[in-house]
Formats: C-alpha cells, structure tokens, sequence
C-alpha cells in the first residue's frame, strides 16, 4: 500500500535536520549540461574514435578531416601521436586495451607503446570502460618513477621570506623532494624565491624549488639558478581559451624549449574543467578536453605534467563522476609516458570524509607526485587559494601511510628536529639577506619563526624596503652562485655545497629525465634510472626496510611492553 504524501508545510525531521548541518551540504553540486561542457566524461558532442593516415600524414582524426583541424588537432596529429602505430593501435577496442591496462602481465612499455597511436577520442573510450578500482590498478603500473614523491606548497599570505625559509626547512624534512611558492605581491618574488631555496637546504638536502609567476620572470629566476624547476606553465584543451591566453601549442613548445636549454626541469599543466571555468568548452566532456591537453604535452616534448583539475577541482568536483574524471586524466597523463604530479592541490570540500576520498585514487597506487601541492603552510597561508592538505594534516596523512603501508612520501618528524631546521633555515636566510645588502632579519624574527604556526604569529616587515631589496636582486644580476657564496662566507659551508650541487645537475641535463627527482645523497631518481618495475603481486614498489620502519612511527606511538612509554 502507497503511503500517502504528507502536507508541504510538515516540519523537517530531526534527522533530515542533522543531516542538513553535514558539511558536506556546504559544497556546490550542479546537475550535467552537456551543451556548455559540464559534464565529466561522456558528453554527446564528444567525437567518435577514427584516424587515417596518407603517405605518412595523419589526415583523418576522430571523425574530422586535415582541413577542418583547430590547431590542437594540428599540433596533436603532428607531434604527438605515433604515426607508424596509429591504426594498428587504433583497430583494439576500448575493452581490449583497458584490459592491457589492468593486467599486470602486459608490461608498461607494451602499453605504452600503443597508447602512443591513440587519438584523444580514443583514449577517451578507454577511460570511459574502467571503474576507479580499475584505473587504481592501472595507475599503480603506469607511473613513470617506480618510487613514488611529494611536492609542498611553501607561502606566506605576507610574502614574508623568513616564513617562507622555515617552512621550506621543515616540509623537505618531512619528505617532500618539491617545494613550491607563489606571491601575493609579484614584486616579492625574487626575495622569497631565494628564501624557498636556502630554507629548502636547511632540512633533507635535495629539494628541488620553483617558484610560480607569470612566465617571463620564473624563467628568468630559473636562468639565474635561483629556482630549479617550473611547472605552471598552463595548456587548455580548446582553441579560444588558449587563444585568452595569448598562446598556441608552439609557444608553449617553444617556452619549454627555453627552460629545457638550462637544464630546467619543467612540466606543463592542466586539468579537467578549465575550459568550462573559461567558458569555452564546446560541448566536449571535461575529459575529452584534458585528454587534448595531455597529448599537447606530449607533443612539445616536456618531461611531465601537473594535472588533476589543477586550479578547478570545484568544477568535475560538482558533476557526477567528476573526482572519477580527474583520476582518469591522471592515468592517462601516465600512460602516455609523461610524469604525473597528480592534483590534490586546492581546497575542494567543506567534509574531511570526502576530501580523504579525493586524496586515495593517487595515494593508494602512487604516483610521480602524489599531490602537486599538499600545503606546508595554514591554508590562510596559501597563496594558491589553499589545498586538499594542510599542515595541520601531517599526522592524518603518516596514520594513514602506516595504516594501510601505502608510501605517501612524507614522515614523522620529532619537534625537536623541526625547530632545529627551522632555526637554521631562519639563520641561514638571515645571513645570506646580510652577505648579499638585503634588508636584516632581526634575530626576533629568527625565533618567532622557529615557533610559529603561520604568518599571523610573526612580526611585520617593512614591506617597501623588501621590495627595493627585491628589485635589486633583479637590477644587480644575482644568481645561484651568488646565493652559494653568500652561504659559503657566512659559514653554512655543507648548504652552500648542496645547492652546487644542484646547479651542476642543471649543467648536467640530469634534471630533464622523466619524473626526475634528487634523492637526500643528492642522486637523481627518475624513469631512467628508478623505471616502474610493477608486474603484479610480488613486484615494484612497496615500502620495506627502513622506509618502513620510518612509516611505523607516530608522534604517539606507545611501547607494547610499557604502555607508559611513547616510543614515536
């Protein structure tokens, strides 16, 4: 028997009230409207999978003629698809190939190798047969470097240079082998760039910085030696929106080319959902579009890309299957056989239940760079709108590495050795502001950032001097090396060798290896010499040993003999 409907003015009950006061019910949802793009990754005006090629030319892709290509198909159909394999690999079904994907007794390479003659509609079709469990399964195989890194986000919501230092000092500590900063006040950018690189000597030493700008000056900071890699050097997936930017897929080629010719390691980035946020999506799917971005990646000849709804998740984050598309673009970033730096980047949901599940697609199988910005900092702090993770996460994130003996890259870190580098990265930077005329960092600012939290528990600076101080740095022509001596002359002789150190990997060219990263000995990891060896149950990476042991330990780890005694 139906019940019959109550009357419309019937109060809530007090459960539906509890449930209204989730935070959950603070986040956006919007249902799918395909015909502006807002949709994940199954819109009716994304194209149908077909490629033709005549004396070696692709001349047919996804349904479109030579003729009616936008320059992304150009630039895609030209650079970065492999012409010899395009239709042997185009004639396997979506299945087929998903299937290659999973099964852990097809190898990387063989996947690798036909993903290389896909078009994007059909790498679509791939992305659209497999379930997240699957494309975990499949992840876990694709990643370039076998070991899977972490990348922080190091700011100060005051541009203050001495915050930035400490934070540097203690996020490489906790085991982040990327650091990452971005101004308020762009002017700032030389001072804090500087501090990002000396704090980052200050913990384990290796840390690659770069400092995020628009792209005339962090490719200048990356020329003088002052920053180590790029990465938000931006590419859309229509034709208008990177037009809005004043580029096509040659500039960007050729930016990448400048940054490749000083040895500086540099990825492209993207993600789900700008071009609905720019208002020219054209209809296609939010991962149709991302798809297109990926493969301009690959075709300019970059090391990697930093995608995962970068700097949009609230969009695919609002549709359904939205968090399924931005693991799918993840995946197919690597089975293209480009580094991935994996998302997880910016603020997205008011429920922690839900910001965890964003979180495991990437940390459960690992990728290059579980989070392309986990914040280092409060997110008041955060220059980037703020992140997935903060700092008052890290002991969330170890539980769960230890938990589950999934390897997120980070670890417990005793406070007494996270005062020690702050103190020193502090000290450091206070030197070499001293050896180079740069405004002085009063010892009171070394102490108070030894123990702060964020950039409200500091002491003002004299903003105008600072940012004198910051033109010189520019008018004076420092660099690097000048950064090293002043390190040198102020007695933090074993910082001023690493951060030689670093600059000759640049000479080397080391640093523009896929996934490229330096280990604490200063070694380079990358998928040259760290290629992912997952081959099932049994095989690549797992975290044993003394990673292992690390990951066990807690801030609140007790003795099982003496319950009374924390042994974390």
């Amino acid at each position: 028997m139906t019940a019959e409907p109550l009357p419309a003015s019937t109060p809530s009950s007090k459960r539906t009230e509890i449930l209204e006061d989730r935070p959950v019910n603070l986040d956006g949802f919007v249902e799918e409207w395909p015909e502006v793009g807002m949709v994940a990754m199954d819109s009716p005006y994304d194209p149908t999978p077909s490629v033709r090629v005549a004396d070696g030319v692709i001349v047919e892709m996804d349904g479109k003629p030579r003729a009616e290509f936008d320059f992304l198909d150009q630039f895609i159909a030209d650079h970065a698809i492999d012409v010899s394999a395009t239709e042997r690999a185009m004639a396997l079904g979506p299945v087929d190939i998903a299937r290659m994907l999973v099964d852990p007794a097809v190898t990387r390479s063989e996947v690798v190798e036909i993903a290389g003659g896909l078009t994007p509609a059909a790498l679509l079709e791939v992305a659209k047969t497999m379930n997240v469990v699957e494309m975990m399964q499949a992840l876990q195989k694709m990643r370039a470097r076998r070991t899977p890194a972490n990348q922080a986000h190091s700011t100060s919501a005051r541009d203050n240079p001495v915050q930035v230092a400490a934070e540097a000092a203690e996020a490489s500590l906790r085991g982040f082998r990327e650091l990452e900063t971005t101004l308020g006040v762009v002017r700032y950018a030389p001072l804090v760039a500087i501090a990002l690189q000396v704090g980052s000597l200050a913990g384990t030493p290796g840390a690659l910085t770069q400092c995020a700008l628009e792209e005339a000056t962090e490719l200048e900071l990356g020329m003088r030696g002052i920053t180590a890699y790029a990465e938000t050097i931006s590419v859309y997936g229509t034709e208008p929106v990177f037009c809005d930017g004043d580029d096509t897929p040659w500039s960007k080629a050729f930016l990448a080319s400048a940054y490749a010719s000083r040895g500086i390691k540099m990825r492209f980035t993207s993600g789900t959902g700008s071009e609905v946020q720019m208002g020219n999506a054209e209809g296609k799917s939010m991962l149709y579009l991302e798809i297109r971005c990926i493969l301009v990646a690959k075709g300019a000849g970059v090391q990697g890309l930093q995608n995962g709804s970068i700097s949009c998740i609230g969009v695919p984050g609002a549709v359904p299957a939205g968090i399924r598309a931005v693991l799918a673009e993840n995946l197919i970033a690597s089975t293209v056989d480009l580094e991935c730096a994996s998302g997880n980047d910016q603020s997205f949901s008011h429920s922690d239940m839900r910001r965890t599940a964003r979180l495991l697609p990437q940390l459960l199988p690992g990728t290059d760079f579980v989070c392309s910005g986990y914040s280092a900092v409060p997110n008041y702090d955060n220059m980037f709108a703020g992140s997935n993770l903060d700092s008052s996460d890290y002991d969330d994130w170890n539980t769960i590495q230890r938990d589950l003996q999934v390897d997120g890259a980070l670890r417990h870190v005793p406070e007494a050795e996270l005062l020690a580098a702050r103190s020193r990265a502090a000290r450091a930077l206070q030197a070499v502001f001293a050896q180079l005329g740069l405004p002085t960092i009063t010892d009171k600012e070394v102490e108070a950032v030894t123990y702060a939290h964020g950039s409200q528990d500091l002491p003002m600076r004299d903003v105008l001097e600072d940012l004198k101080a910051a033109q010189s740095v520019m008018d004076r022509g420092i660099t690097g090396l000048d950064v090293i001596k002043a390190l040198e002359a102020s007695g933090h002789s074993d910082m001023a060798r690493t951060l030689l150190a670093v600059l000759r990997h640049r000479v080397s060219g080391d640093l523009l290896h896929t996934s490229a990263i330096l280990t604490s000995e200063l070694e380079t990891l990358s998928a040259v010499n760290d290629a992912n060896d997952y081959a099932g149950p049994g095989t690549g990476y797992r975290p044993s040993g003394e990673r292992w042991d690390e990951m066990k330990r807690l801030r609140h780890v007790v003795s099982a003999r003496n319950p009374e005694t924390e042994v974390g």
